[in-house]
């Protein structure tokens, strides 16, 4: 059987690769490792996110939900020094990853938890949740994590979704406007789309 990055414990070797990247016109050092999701440079859907993400009025933490290695949860926290960023992944090496890196460049406001989903993260509320979903988990988890995410926003708390209309920015269109009864497509590029849902 294949290993996915969302493998809880990759078995795969380990080949660590760093590597530098701009993101928000900062220069950013980040490592990545084989049973992690891109290991050879920032993707272009989390770098998409990264670029166009605008913080709520509202106080209160942020959430990088299956945060990879953590280019999305480090550049953010950095960007946004006043916030708790937690940066969680079900993948053991991620979070050990996301935590070299955020060490890497200084970052500080940051938080990890290993966790399958919210399964972690019980009785926590988020002003801002982000996400690059598991596409390859399938449709039912990733419907499944907007639907968790929901219940863990503060009121006026955004959900924030890059997904490539071919893996299924439609459907996830039509379930974030179920959900919460808006959906706004913040950009679309290259065939992604970045999805926000307000928690009104």
């Amino acid at each position: 059987m294949s290993e996915h990055y969302f493998s809880q414990n990759p078995q795969s070797k380990s080949s660590p690769k760093k590597w530098n990247y701009q993101l928000r016109g900062k220069d950013y050092t980040f490592e990545s490792d084989y049973g992690v999701f891109s290991k050879n440079e920032v993707d272009y859907g989390s770098r998409l996110l990264i670029e166009q993400f605008r913080q709520p009025s509202i106080t209160g933490e942020f959430l990088d939900l299956g945060c990879g290695y953590g280019p999305i949860g480090i550049t953010l926290a950095d960007c946004y020094q006043d916030r708790n960023v937690i940066l969680t992944d079900i993948n053991e090496r991620a979070i050990n990853l996301a935590q070299q890196n955020a060490d890497h460049n200084n970052v500080v406001n940051v938080e990890f938890v290993q966790s399958d989903r919210f399964s972690n993260l019980t009785n926590r509320s988020f002003a801002a949740i982000l996400t690059n979903p598991p596409i390859r988990a399938g449709k039912k988890v990733v419907h499944q994590m907007f639907e968790d995410s929901k219940n863990a926003l503060l009121e006026h708390g955004q959900l924030w979704v890059v997904i490539q209309k071919k893996q299924g920015a439609p459907s996830a269109k039509e379930k974030l406007s179920d959900l919460f009864g808006n959906v706004e497509v913040v950009v679309r590029s290259k065939g992604y789309f970045i999805l926000k849902a307000t928690n009104d």
